[in-house]
């Protein structure tokens, strides 16, 4: 996949120059490009805000340097621009699966008190993490493409842990221990112990229904149990 990050802070995204991002960028898995929106504006003090018309606090992004700079990664990147911002629907790992089979797709992070409406007919979709502010766009970006690339195919090597990790299938996930096996009195569960995959598999699967159930449950009440799981719940009443 190429992805075309438009910012005002390119160095903010030197942190996918490390772990498992990096490594996927090194085998060609990924294909990432930094474009500076600041080096696409007409203005000679490179200037890329002014104030809003009807007054208003703050500063807004013009739309020349934004537009120029999204026509210029078209010219290699043919993918949906995204826009980072408080309108969009809220991420979730659905829309991250979906994201993930593109082979292009272009984010535009926003600054200051925001951009000029008239991007907007130049935008595709628009995402959001959540009900609160961050300080740019920068910062809601890095988590949602690290989202979207950790599910491509080989970015997370041979055996792909996403597929078991909370969400990917409307659960929480289940719990895990590692060494040592008594830490301070408490113990690993017994099972993990035993080497029984199949036990193992279906003491995860009731782990991650009753967590799930308990900590949100307004995932749990999206969940079409199937008939295991309901004989998995009833043994576990018992």
């Amino acid at each position: 996949m190429k992805i075309s990050i438009l910012t005002l802070f390119p160095e903010m995204f030197t942190i996918f120059d490390h772990s498992i991002i990096g490594r996927a960028k090194e085998n060609k898995i990924v294909d990432m490009d930094i474009i500076n929106i600041r080096d696409f504006t007409l203005d000679k003090h490179k200037k890329v805000d002014d104030y809003p018309y009807g007054g208003g606090a703050g500063m807004v992004m013009a739309p020349q340097p934004i537009v120029d700079s999204i026509r210029n990664a078209k010219k290699s990147n043919k993918g949906k621009v995204i826009f980072l911002g408080p309108r969009g629907k809220t991420l979730t790992q659905a829309m991250a699966k979906e994201l993930s089979k593109e082979e292009n797709l272009i984010f535009l992070c926003g600054h200051y008190e925001g951009i000029d409406e008239r991007v907007y007919k130049h935008i595709d979709m628009e995402i959001s993490l959540g009900d609160f502010v961050l300080t740019g766009g920068e910062m809601a970006a890095i988590p949602t493409i690290d989202c979207i690339l950790r599910l491509i195919p080989g970015v997370l090597g041979k055996e792909e842990s996403f597929m078991e990790e909370s969400f990917y299938d409307g659960l929480l996930e289940y719990p895990q221990y590692t060494r040592p096996q008594n830490f301070e009195g408490d113990e690993v569960p017994g099972i993990l112990l035993s080497g029984h995959h199949e036990n193992i598999r279906k003491w995860r699967r009731v782990q991650s229904l009753n967590i799930t159930k308990l900590r949100r449950p307004d995932l749990y009440k999206n969940i079409i149990l199937t008939k295991e799981d309901m004989k998995l719940l009833k043994e576990k009443k018992k």
